[in-house]
């Protein structure tokens, strides 16, 4: 496709992690990087200038919510996702498949694709590879996703197998449909906690030649031992000269862990929803900015962040703003988390380049602590 690779710039020398540039049609992105997500063309209570200026570099848009509301033809209309929401950088979608796994009622899947009820309103949908597709090319995104199913944990071999089968056949339906040459269109992993599902699935992918590729099925309640298991089964059969996503992960030990096994990007919720709900991510561990200790505390959140949050309010204030159920307050947390995990992996990236990255994951992991990684 036109505009679209991955320059690998160096390999850590100890460990493998990646550091290079991911070259788009709306620019060119360092990676690893941590992508804010925008699930309905707005990274919640953020602006796209904000995001600019947190050094946000790709962020994401929902297939299966905006093609509910606004709808696909609006946003098409509009001139495509990055006129709609006023952001000039690389935008990737994805493919609607989670969210009609995750939030659908009596969902029916056959060979063709999924019947299911809008969460919204009960209304008959139907999603299938070319349906996806379709609606991500209305969207104009720099990045779409091929349909797949996410498959549960746990779930027997079985099962996996016939999903990740069906799966390869809806990637190739979903390539052969797919049009945009101003559009990547990646692979997704599948094959649940299986070694062999996983080989096969990567091999197979690889044969169908995918600008670039995700680990999918995984953060969906398995143990963390587990997804990094599924993580190793996988990515060994991936090109190394094309990028390696996983989705939804946003805790520090997940988005480091990755990077030590040669991801390049990643994206969550986690920052904003966290924030919105008064946790924070910081430099010395958890804030719960709800904690009575905090009414009367006029220090910065975290002192080693260079946030506007933190470089001009107080714990007190934003303990205040969030006691309040002020918007504002939401605002300020959500700028401190994304800046917090964006920071985070900029960091990382130059562990890569100086060959100290094992180094610098010790450091943080113990410098946060262990909670979860949050």
């Amino acid at each position: 496709m036109k505009n679209f690779y991955l320059e690998i710039k160096h390999i850590d020398k100890k460990t493998g992690a990646r550091y290079g540039i991911l070259h788009t049609p709306h620019g060119d992105c360092e990676v690893p990087m941590f992508m804010p997500v925008g699930t309905l063309a707005t990274v919640k209570t953020l602006s796209p200038e904000e995001l600019h200026q947190m050094g946000a570099g790709t962020i994401l848009g929902n297939t299966y919510h905006l093609s509910i509301r606004p709808g696909a033809d609006v946003v098409a209309k509009a001139g495509g996702l990055h006129k709609f929401m006023n952001w000039d950088g690389p935008i990737l979608t994805d493919s609607g498949g989670f969210q009609v796994f995750s939030l659908a009622e009596n969902r029916k899947i056959t060979e063709d694709g999924v019947e299911f009820k809008s969460h919204l309103n009960g209304d008959r949908l139907f999603f299938s590879p070319e349906v996806s597709i379709g609606i991500q090319e209305k969207l104009g995104s720099d990045i779409a996703m091929s349909f797949d199913e996410c498959i549960p944990w746990p779930a027997d071999y079985n099962y996996c197998k016939k999903s990740t089968e069906r799966t390869l056949r809806w990637a190739k339906r979903g390539k052969d449909a797919h049009t945009r040459e101003d559009q990547a269109l990646f692979g997704i992993v599948q094959g649940g906690d299986y070694e062999d599902l996983r080989k096969m699935c990567a091999e197979e992918l690889v044969k169908m030649d995918f600008p670039g590729y995700s680990i999918g099925g995984t953060s969906i309640g398995e143990p963390k031992e587990k997804f990094f298991e599924m993580i190793d089964y996988a990515i060994k059969y991936l090109p190394e000269d094309k990028p390696r996503y996983v989705m939804g992960i946003g805790s520090i030990d997940y988005i480091l862990g990755s990077i030590l096994r040669g991801v390049d990007m990643f994206d969550c919720v986690l920052p904003t929803r966290l924030a919105r709900h008064g946790a924070l991510m910081t430099s010395h561990g958890r804030v719960n900015i709800k904690n009575e200790k905090y009414k009367e505390d006029f220090t910065p959140l975290d002192d080693k962040c260079d946030c506007y949050c933190c470089k001009n309010y107080t714990k007190a204030y934003l303990r205040h703003l969030y006691i309040c159920d002020e918007t504002f307050g939401k605002r300020l947390m959500s700028i401190h988390n994304v800046r917090f995990l964006i920071r985070l992996v900029e960091e990382a990236r130059v562990a890569i380049q100086e060959d100290r990255y094992e180094e610098f994951m010790k450091e943080k992991l113990a410098e946060f602590g262990d909670e979860r990684g949050f």
